[in-house]
């Protein structure tokens, strides 16, 4: 299927021509039959040579052009007419206005009312009005037949949508059905929707409970399509025209945005910005001459390379054209700030996060580049100077913390400014370094010298009495504060036994082979004596035992062995 829109003046004839293609008249408002003018959108349909074609109808009149902006803006063609009689009028220049603003290339142009006036000037007046837009190759034909080979070769040349991007459908039209309930409308112009798929609205989940495209049930629609969905879960007064149906989880909704600028007219502080159905007031921020930030009165599920509008409503007037070029921009505060993002946006395109989660990327619109970490995207280039500067980083930071454990891994992610602690392993893999217990280090890390020295005197010191710890002021004398003491044990120098404790690193096997020759059960002062020690190091050694269940205590205080010591 592929869907057109139509546009041109009011009273050009818009909508007898489509009932003269497609057999259905198209305005269904009991006002627009009375009237005979096109307030809303209509919708009708035919099959040309085996190709069918839905038409969105929309008004010509100046008061309608909102009306207008939602039908055309999420589809990809147009059937532009002009009356004969008439020629080009200021509705004609609005409606090719606001073509060019949102870059449609597809189209047909089709002169009405040939009965009534000779249909080459109004042909001429139209060839030089697109000459210079998107449309500047529209063919221009005057009769049925023309218009419906044209219509054929027009469908021809549109690009293949994408059947497996994410939904978003804009909806341009809700109400309820007896028995049903909730149903809107809208052009679906990529992806698919099933019977009992779960979407979401305004961040909440609805469920598709019937389906139909062109007046017939459906188990599945694909793009491009008009469809018309029955939802459950969503109450006919929540939801209407420039609200989304969304693939769940795949959308990030912005209140911000830069855009690129195109077919400029004069900028006003406060406009309309109109993308698919949607008409959102914005506050206009320009930067530079052919980039602005939107500030939206309500946010939208947006992405890079989305295109739409920006409307005067009170001088009827197309401001812009825009094209998403960022939906989370950066802040402007510091100085100087907004002149580098214009020069940064003009070239049209802007650089994207050095870090980005895979899944955020998608539903920002950008395209998957740079180095897979896990759940992350990683600029290349950044990922190479930061692997640089963390090793640069540990060195500086090894350097002021000779006796550390190793560099916490928080510490490192702060001073590298990586959004998350995960990308650290990946980006010091390969480096030599080793991460444990949170901690950064260097295998097999040498003492400083001065520590190195100190520790061989206590060694030479315990070698002649295993069990006579230092006491602290010789510990203290010898500049072994409680950091060098932890770096001595982690380095298989020492073992520690309790606070300010420490001994040799045989110091347990030591001590169960001296203790196993004393009568059992034994007493504290038994073995104190056994190894020649004091109770400041017997009790917390004796404790240390019985942790790793060596020796096991008894109501009385006396001990016993139970089994092999475990070293730790």
């Amino acid at each position: 299927m592929f869907v057109v829109a139509t546009a041109g003046h009011v009273d050009h004839g818009k909508s007898t021509l489509v009932q003269r293609l497609t057999g259905m008249w198209p305005d269904r408002l009991a006002e627009e039959q009375r009237r005979g003018l096109t307030i809303d959108l209509g919708f009708a349909w035919t099959e040309l040579r085996g190709e069918r074609i839905a038409f969105v109808d929309v008004p010509g009149h100046e008061r309608f052009v909102a009306n207008m902006l939602a039908g055309v803006g999420p589809v990809p063609a147009v059937l532009f007419v002009v009356a004969a009689d008439e020629g080009w009028m200021p509705q004609s220049a609005e409606h090719l206005a606001a073509l060019n603003a949102l870059g449609v290339r597809h189209g047909l142009v089709m002169i009405t009312k040939t009965d009534l006036a000779d249909p080459a000037p109004a042909a001429e007046q139209a060839r030089q009005a697109f000459a210079g837009t998107t449309l500047a190759a529209a063919p221009v034909v005057t009769s049925l037949d023309e218009l419906r080979s044209g219509l054929v070769a027009l469908v021809d040349a549109l690009p293949p949508p994408d059947l497996g991007a994410d939904v978003r459908l804009w909806i341009d039209r809700a109400f309820t059905v007896r028995g049903a309930g909730t149903v809107v409308t809208g052009t679906l112009a990529a992806g698919a929707i099933r019977l009992g798929d779960v979407l979401s609205h305004g961040g909440e989940q609805v469920s598709v409970r019937n389906l139909q495209s062109l007046g017939e049930a459906r188990e599945e629609v694909e793009a491009v399509a008009r469809v018309a969905v029955n939802l459950r879960g969503v109450d006919r007064h929540r939801i209407g025209r420039g609200d989304t149906l969304l693939t769940p989880g795949r959308w990030l909704t912005t209140e911000e945005v830069d855009v690129g600028l195109r077919a400029t007219g004069k900028l006003h502080r406060e406009l309309v910005l109109h993308v698919g159905s949607a008409a959102v007031p914005v506050r206009v921020r320009a930067l530079g001459t052919r980039a602005a930030r939107l500030r939206l009165a309500t946010g939208l599920p947006l992405r890079v390379g989305d295109v739409g509008l920006l409307r005067d409503p009170g001088e009827h007037r197309i401001a812009a054209g825009i094209e998403v070029l960022d939906v989370r921009p950066p802040a402007l505060g510091r100085r100087g700030a907004a002149r580098a993002r214009a020069g940064e946006l003009a070239s049209g395109r802007v650089r994207p996060p050095p870090f980005v989660k895979a899944a955020e990327a998608r539903a920002m619109g950008l395209r998957e580049t740079g180095v897979r970490v896990g759940d992350w995207l990683v600029d290349e280039r950044t990922w190479a100077e930061t692997r640089r500067n963390a090793l640069v980083r540990f060195e500086a930071w090894s350097a002021e913390h000779p006796v550390a454990a190793g560099m916490p891994l928080e510490a490192l992610r702060h001073e590298l400014g990586l959004p998350a602690i995960e990308l650290v392993p990946d980006l010091l893999a390969g480096t030599g370094l080793e991460i444990a217990d949170g901690l950064l280090r260097r295998p097999g890390a040498s003492l400083p010298p001065d520590v190195d020295r100190a520790l061989r005197q206590v060694e030479r010191q315990l070698d002649e009495e295993p069990f006579h710890a230092p006491e602290a002021d010789e510990l203290a004398r010898l500049g072994l504060g409680t950091r060098e003491l932890a770096a001595a044990v982690r380095s298989g120098r020492l073992t520690r036994i309790a606070d300010g404790v420490v001994l040799g690193p045989d110091a347990l096997d030591q001590a169960v082979e001296v203790l196993s020759a004393l009568p059992r059960p034994f007493t504290v002062s038994e073995a104190r004596r056994a190894l020649g020690t004091t109770r400041r190091v017997a009790v917390p050694l004796l404790e240390r035992l019985d942790s790793q269940r060596v020796t096991v205590r008894h109501p009385d205080g006396t001990r016993r062995f139970a089994g092999p010591v475990e070293r730790g």
